[in-house]
Order: structure tokens, then C-alpha cells, then sequence
């Protein structure tokens, strides 16, 4: 492949998956300034391995995995962030973002879960992968994709438990049919 080709192989892959992975990247980081960061520092890393990526059973799940360890340190960086502003008393407590309640409450939700949990969930569900690539994306069994899956999505229905209330829409049951209907080809 000449640089040319692979120039061109790269940028056809990045319009393909660009979206996809800046809204994987704001669904686990719940930041909608760092989610494009974030994004956009996979890419790189995907473009500097890109004859590896390329050659990978499957080049999206490669640039999942390294948006996934990229989220899990930006984490890891907001936590300790936090910690030493909470020490100073710095942090304000009164920004809202204008959304609806029912996504804030997602949100909400999501951020409850711990972070391998909320990975496989937001895989599963908001994107579609098999649990097999998440497995490879996350550098775990299937078995613990399967049971992190699981786990998360009983937390996030037990989370969101009160949402039907707020908002007339039966999330909770809509989140339990979900995870037992469309995944797996069982029904509720």
C-alpha cells in the first residue's frame, strides 16, 4: 500500500467512524467539549498504527479499544481534578446544562455506573457492538462482557426507576425490555 493509499484507506475510515466515536467518547465521559479531544486523539493514535489498524480483524473495534483507555485516563484525570478543587472549595455546583430531564437523568445514570459497566453498556446498547468485540475492545472475557452488561443495565433501570413519574415515559421497563429482547433474541 502506498502512502497515497493508505492516506486515502485513513480519511475514508475516519468519515466512516468519526461520529460514531465522538459520541462513544461523550456517552462514557458525559463531556461534550472533551468527547471531539477525545475523538480526534484516537484518531491520531489510530493514524500513527494505522498499517496495524488496517490489517486488524476489525480496524473500529482497534479505535474503540484506544477511545476506551483514552476515556478511562481522562477519567481518571477529571476524578483527581476534582478531588484537589473540592480541597480548595473551588468547584461550583450550579451549572445545568439546557436538556431535556429524561437525558439528564440518563446521564445522570450513566455516571452512577462504574466505569468498566458503563462501558460495556454504552458499547452494547448505543452502538450495536457484539459482545465478542467488546470483549477484544475492553481486554475481557465475553463472560465478563455479558455480566457487566447485565449488571449495568439492572443499575440503570434501577437508577431511572423514578423517571416515569417525571417525565410519563416508562424507561425503566422500556431499559428491562431492552436488555433482555433486542441483544440477546429473547423477549420480555
Amino acid at each position: 500500500m502506498t502512502d497515497l493509499d493508505a492516506e486515502r484507506a485513513f480519511r475514508r475510515f475516519f468519515d466512516e467512524c468519526h461520529a460514531d466515536l465522538s459520541r462513544q467518547a461523550y456517552l462514557v465521559t458525559g463531556d461534550a467539549g472533551s468527547a471531539d479531544d477525545l475523538a480526534a486523539d484516537a484518531f491520531t493514535e489510530v493514524w500513527k498504527h494505522w498499517a496495524r489498524v488496517a490489517a486488524a480483524d476489525s480496524p473500529v473495534a482497534y479505535a474503540r479499544g484506544i477511545l476506551t483507555n483514552l476515556a478511562r485516563q481522562w477519567i481518571k484525570k477529571q476524578t483527581r481534578e476534582r478531588r484537589g478543587l473540592l480541597r480548595l472549595t473551588l468547584m461550583r455546583r450550579d451549572r445545568a446544562e439546557p436538556d431535556t430531564p429524561a437525558v439528564l437523568d440518563v446521564r445522570a445514570a450513566l455516571a452512577k455506573l462504574p466505569v468498566r459497566r458503563r462501558e460495556c453498556v454504552i458499547l452494547r446498547y448505543a452502538f450495536d457492538v457484539p459482545e465478542r468485540e467488546v470483549a477484544e475492545i475492553l481486554g475481557i472475557s465475553v463472560g465478563a462482557v455479558k455480566s457487566q452488561t447485565s449488571r449495568g443495565a439492572a443499575q440503570l433501570s434501577a437508577f431511572l426507576q423514578d423517571l416515569p413519574e417525571a417525565t410519563g415515559f416508562p424507561v425503566s421497563r422500556t431499559v428491562s425490555r431492552t436488555v433482555s429482547g433486542s441483544k440477546g433474541g429473547r423477549r420480555a
